[in-house]
């Protein structure tokens, strides 16, 4: 399952993002990771979720995320929930590539049975149909 967050920058979509993960820890089986493009939050996140500052790794395209966080789910097979921060910039997502990168998180959700909750600075309107339908709130 995919859930977005959408609105535009500087709404408020990373405190409702982290207020969501440190919500969702209190009843998780499983392990929760936070990607983000800084440690900047790292002591707003409950002790109990894996940081992982995404700009530390030499990701150059959005093919090359979607590698690196299948290389994540394939390290813990445990993982339940995954929550990315500024999803396009930490992707690398062109504009183009919005519904290709969704497509591909929802197969890989599918596949390995991991939610994702994106924050994403646009719109809801301008976002693509197949994004659309999975935005939970508008900012």
């Amino acid at each position: 399952m995919i859930q977005i967050i959408a609105g535009e920058k500087g709404k408020g979509k990373t405190k409702y993002l982290l207020d969501k993960v440190n919500e969702s820890v209190k009843s998780a089986t499983g392990n929760i990771v936070y990607l983000d493009k800084s440690q900047k939050h790292m002591y707003e996140l409950s002790n109990k979720v894996r940081l992982i500052n995404v700009s530390e790794y030499l990701i150059t395209n959005c093919d090359e995320f979607l590698g690196f966080l299948c290389g994540i789910i394939s390290q813990d097979h445990d993982l339940e929930e995954m929550y990315l921060d500024s999803f396009l910039t930490i992707a690398l997502i062109k504009e183009e590539e919005i519904t290709h990168a969704i497509e591909k998180l929802e197969e890989i959700s599918n596949k390995f049975h991991v939610n994702f909750v994106l924050s994403v600075s646009k719109n809801e309107n301008d976002l693509p149909d197949c994004a659309k339908e999975k935005v939970i709130i508008a900012l």
